[in-house]
């Protein structure tokens, strides 16, 4: 198994768990005394989230070649 493969499987974790992430952050900015902690935590989430997207986009992980994959 490449390692393009576990990523797409691993894409609806890191969505799920991103999106997580982000509410509890923008729960957390909703009390005054913790605004700064809860937008850090909601962006921590959003970074989590699109990080699949990212490794793709920045070439860390490129796509198999076409006649490879199944059909």
């Amino acid at each position: 198994m490449s390692i393009y493969e576990v990523l797409e499987m691993a894409r609806y974790l890191f969505n799920l768990l991103g999106l997580v992430i982000c509410l509890i952050g923008l729960t957390l900015a909703k009390h005054s005394r913790r605004k700064v902690l809860g937008y850090g935590i909601a962006v921590l989430g959003f970074l989590i989230a699109v990080s699949p997207m990212l490794v793709q986009l920045f070439g860390l992980v490129s796509p198999p070649p076409p006649h490879t994959m199944p059909q």
